[in-house]
């Protein structure tokens, strides 16, 4: 068992993990934050996408100890339940969800993706979201909220 210690949500959590023990388990199980989905456990549909220092990470490809000393951001970590973020509200009025599942690691992806392209093309959401699957939608509910969280948050060019 090793020690790791990390921010996640503003809040230290502390504890002894196995070694082989990814971050998405830690998250679910040791913090309590069921938010972060596991699907494939191979790093391809995106619903255990976290913000690790600043950066979306796949966190089932990720063991916990890697993330030791860290700052984690997950979806719980990600507005209130009475104040939606512009990206959360986005999803909320562009239907850009059905069943749920794939909901919190796109919401993650999409936070980032802005953080660091504020004012996007509709080819640039597109391929931001090809990281993330969803068996659900046709995608364009989903790509219509990233072009209003773009919109609400600046004078993106997403609407172009």
């Amino acid at each position: 068992m090793l020690p790791v210690e990390m921010t996640v949500n503003d809040r230290r959590h502390r504890a002894l993990v196995d070694p082989r023990k990814t971050l998405a388990d830690f998250l679910r199980e040791d913090c309590a934050l069921t938010g972060t989905h596991l699907g494939c456990e191979h790093g391809v549909c995106g619903a255990c996408t976290v913000i690790l220092d600043g950066a979306a990470v796949r966190s089932c490809l990720l063991f916990a100890v890697q993330a030791d000393g860290g700052e984690v951001t997950t979806v719980e970590g990600l507005g209130t339940p009475g104040t939606l973020t512009a990206v959360q509200e986005a999803f909320r009025e562009e239907h850009g969800l059905q069943c749920g599942f794939c909901t919190p690691g796109f919401v993650v992806s999409v936070h980032a993706f802005l953080a660091e392209h504020p004012h996007p093309t509709p080819a640039e959401i597109r391929d931001a979201l090809s990281g993330n699957l969803c068996r659900c939608t046709g995608y364009q509910g989903i790509i219509r909220a990233v072009e209003r969280a773009a919109s609400a948050t600046g004078d993106g060019r997403a609407t172009a």
